[in-house]
């Protein structure tokens, strides 16, 4: 089977999609990074390729705030940001869309697309209220499954208001609602009702949501911060088939594209599974700029360097890889 595929790595999750020559993702993985992306990556390769032993890898794209890394070790085509990623994704899905909200583990954002490009967006990368991390601390310390987490909002019969600006707050407030008698279900839909006006006065300040609106990250899967996001807007939000993966989606329609151009993958292939790869990184004192250079090495063997603003490190020619 001819493929592309798609890899996002997060704080929170890694991602890695099939897709063929036409863009349907045929084979589709989530996985936790629990603070390894290295790990994560190979994890999720040596899964895919148990599961679809015949694929053929026509190109890779990489994305998330572990892109650099991740392609740097799998030998990706295309290494693009989480913003054009989210965006290439649902413009390929409904090539209408003229918003998107995402809402991650850690961070969330909106983009507006005009006429089929980006026009604004903005991200949330200061406080956690409102992303995925926060909800499911919610959850755990209600010791509610966040799989039901949106289904108990839904079954809310009053309003309560819940703070939700800050995630210290969100807590303490939510806690007083329990201890004044106030049902969970109540409690929930209070705080889905919170976040979304957080993302609205926050990511959203300022710009025109228009219609149609597509909601992608993992927190879409939570019914209640849908409902709450149609109540506060007025409009139906659609959730495409893969909102959890829709940064992977856009990574390999990327790589797509850049393939289309260059004829040869720079894949590496599945082998790099069984490698070991040592990241670290020094502070260079050749000028005032005291840069952060990362290093890779892949069984002692370097690799790469980035993080100079000169070049000095990056520039130098490494040992294949």
């Amino acid at each position: 089977m001819n493929a592309y595929l798609g890899i996002d790595v997060g704080s929170v999750s890694t991602n890695v999609i099939v897709m063929d020559h036409l863009g349907v993702v045929s084979d589709a993985l989530y996985l936790r990074t629990q603070g390894r992306p290295i790990n994560a990556v190979q994890e999720g390769l040596k899964e895919i390729q148990q599961r679809n032993p015949e694929l053929k890898v026509l190109g890779v794209g990489t994305t998330g705030s572990g892109r650099h890394l991740t392609g740097v070790i799998v030998g990706a085509d295309s290494i693009k940001n989480e913003i054009t990623a989210h965006a290439v994704a649902a413009m390929h899905l409904v090539p209408e869309v003229q918003t998107v909200l995402e809402i991650g583990g850690q961070d969330s954002k909106i983009i507006i697309i005009r006429n089929g490009v980006v026009t604004d967006f903005a991200m949330n990368t200061v406080c956690a209220a409102g992303t995925g991390s926060f909800l499911d601390q919610q959850a755990a310390r209600l010791s509610i499954p966040i799989e039901q987490f949106g289904v108990l909002a839904l079954q809310s019969t009053a309003q309560v208001r819940i703070a939700g600006r800050c995630a210290v707050f969100a807590e303490s407030d939510m806690i007083h609602k329990q201890q004044t008698g106030h049902p969970i279900s109540d409690i929930l839909n209070g705080l889905c009702q919170a976040l979304v006006r957080n993302y609205l006065n926050n990511v959203g300040k300022g710009k025109q949501l228009n219609g149609p609106i597509l909601f992608q990250g993992g927190v879409a899967a939570n019914e209640g911060m849908k409902r709450a996001f149609e109540e506060a807007l007025g409009c139906p939000i659609i959730i495409p088939e893969h909102y959890n993966v829709m940064g992977a989606v856009g990574a390999a329609l990327l790589a797509r594209e850049t393939i289309s151009v260059k004829d040869k993958t720079a894949f590496k292939g599945f082998d790099i599974v069984n490698s070991i790869y040592s990241p670290r990184s020094f502070e260079c004192t050749g000028c005032a700029n005291m840069c952060e250079v990362i290093e890779l090495k892949k069984d002692e063997a370097v690799i790469a360097r980035w993080g100079d603003r000169c070049g000095k490190w990056s520039g130098v020619t490494h040992q294949a890889c």
